[in-house]
């Protein structure tokens, strides 16, 4: 019976594959119906409103706070251990220290617009074209591969500058520090600003990919009269 099965599902698999491709194909002829310019600038347009709208969504006072999905916790392995927050010195402090981590992080957010636009201006046809006809993040994850290194290097400052306004950092990467070392905290983790970096760019590349996927899904229903015509072809 279990060969049998298989075998009827051979056939599906291949159905699947094959429709797959075809899709793919039809997405590819349709684009290559469209200039080249207009592929770019489609393109271009709807990544552009991604990143205006998660600057403007994350990067404003209690931008993070408020929103249950992004809001930066303490690492975990501290904040579910029993006497974590009094073993680094933060027992009465922890949620002034939440609050500051989450500031910092829209502060810095604050700051990524002009490299994402530089990205954008750096993209080439050939990356859009195929951005075009990836998946529902595949600008997105283009953003992730170009902009990474920089928006590292712009949100730390900023992140340390808010961090050490408490007065906890030093202490918190000590202890921290020591965790780590005894494997109860990944070692990223274990310095506070690299914490707060890491989570305000995974934030802010959640919420780009949010609107990336929204405006896939509803093309004709953007503002922009090239959105609508690029992507309503695919």
């Amino acid at each position: 019976m279990i060969r049998t099965a298989v075998r009827h599902r051979v056939p599906l698999f291949t159905a699947l594959a094959l429709t797959a491709l075809g899709t793919a194909f039809a997405a590819s002829a349709a684009l290559d119906a469209l200039s080249s310019r207009d592929a770019a600038g489609g393109l271009r347009a709807a990544l552009s409103r991604g990143i205006d709208v998660a600057v403007a969504q994350l990067g404003t006072n209690n931008g993070f706070l408020n929103d249950p999905r992004v809001a930066i916790p303490l690492p975990s392995a501290l904040e579910k251990a029993d006497r974590a927050l009094s073993l680094v010195g933060m027992g009465g402090q922890a949620d002034e220290l939440k609050a500051t981590l989450n500031h910092a992080a829209e502060k810095a957010v604050a700051q990524a617009k002009p490299v994402f636009k530089q990205a954008l201006q750096h993209m080439t046809v050939s990356d859009a074209k195929g951005i075009l006809i990836g998946g529902d993040d595949a600008g997105t994850q283009y953003f992730r591969r170009a902009t990474s290194a920089q928006l590292t290097g712009k949100f730390k400052p900023i992140v340390a500058s808010e961090t050490a306004k408490l007065g906890l950092t030093a202490k918190y990467n000590e202890y921290a520090g020591q965790a780590a070392q005894l494997g109860l905290l990944s070692s990223q983790d274990a310095n506070l600003n690299d914490y707060v970096t890491a989570k305000a760019l995974d934030a802010l590349f959640s919420r780009i990919a949010d609107e990336e996927h929204e405006i896939r899904k509803d093309p004709l229903g953007q503002t922009s009269s090239l959105i609508k015509k690029v992507f309503g072809t695919l």
